[in-house]
């Protein structure tokens, strides 16, 4: 009796089990989904530049955009992006409003435990940008005594706070926007500025400065990736396997290259 009673709860264990996974199997249909519906739904703060902005024509733009395009153009649907509230992005997604959140997302513990991400595919270092022509500023060290600039109210002024090196320079200026502390130290009011090399690389780019980002000893850094459900494996090893794809056939580094002035995509 003891031996058939045994059986039984084993055949039960064994009969939910099989059912748990093919639960688990069904409810993964994260691909399938996003290629029946012929579009891959991306979240964003169209504000974001130069990840996902708005051109001057109203058009949603950006580095981002550009390798979503290509991501979704080789899973063979179109790239629709959708601006949302990006204090509430990860309920966007977790709702099903859009399929990814990539908009400079940077991975985190907090977000670790809310959504899956991909393998990163840039490395935002909180930089030091010189002028060309400054031989004196080399390293972080030769910011002792020195004016410096970042934005005023944002993570980057907190993180310049807690480095030594800001106790250690003349002046912390603050600014409104970056754009002006480019602007000065242009002029030479300042002899540096401490900001996000996305930001940094994207506006000597675009202006075409005569600016240096110093790339050794970054103040802080933060790896930025794409951002899925929990139950998206599908979708977010397709999008890794086409990002990988894309690193291989220099497409990454052509977008790059296009946004930055300089291939800035992690390599693998």
């Amino acid at each position: 009796m003891k031996r058939i009673i045994t059986l039984f709860f084993i055949f039960i264990f064994a009969l939910s089990c099989s059912k748990t996974q093919t639960q688990n199997t069904e409810a993964d249909n994260s691909l399938q989904k996003v290629k029946e519906n012929g579009k891959l739904v991306l979240g964003l703060d169209d504000t974001f530049a130069p990840m996902g902005f708005r051109d001057e024509e109203g058009n949603i733009v950006g580095f981002d955009i550009d390798l979503a395009k290509e991501v979704a153009n080789r899973l063979g649907v179109e790239l629709v992006a959708k601006p949302v509230d990006w204090s509430s992005v990860v309920l966007s997604l977790k709702k099903g409003d859009v399929d990814v959140v990539w908009n400079g997302f940077a991975i985190n513990e907090t977000r670790k435990e809310q959504v899956n991400f991909t393998k990163p595919y840039l490395n935002n270092r909180l930089m030091i940008v010189k002028n060309a022509d400054r031989a004196d500023i080399k390293t972080k060290d030769d910011l002792k005594g020195k004016i410096l600039g970042v934005q005023t109210g944002s993570s980057n002024y907190e993180s310049l706070e807690a480095d030594p090196i800001s106790k250690e320079a003349k002046e912390v200026r603050q600014y409104d926007i970056y754009a002006n502390a480019f602007l000065d130290l242009e002029a030479k009011r300042i002899d540096a500025v401490v900001v996000d090399e996305i930001v940094g690389r994207y506006y000597i780019s675009k202006e075409k400065a005569d600016f240096e980002v110093l790339e050794d000893n970054p103040i802080t850094s933060q790896y930025l990736s794409v951002g899925l459900r929990k139950t998206d494996t599908e979708l977010l090893n397709a999008i890794d396997k086409a990002l990988d794809d894309m690193r291989a056939d220099g497409k990454a580094s052509e977008i790059s290259t296009k946004w930055f002035g300089k291939d800035i995509f992690i390599k693998g």
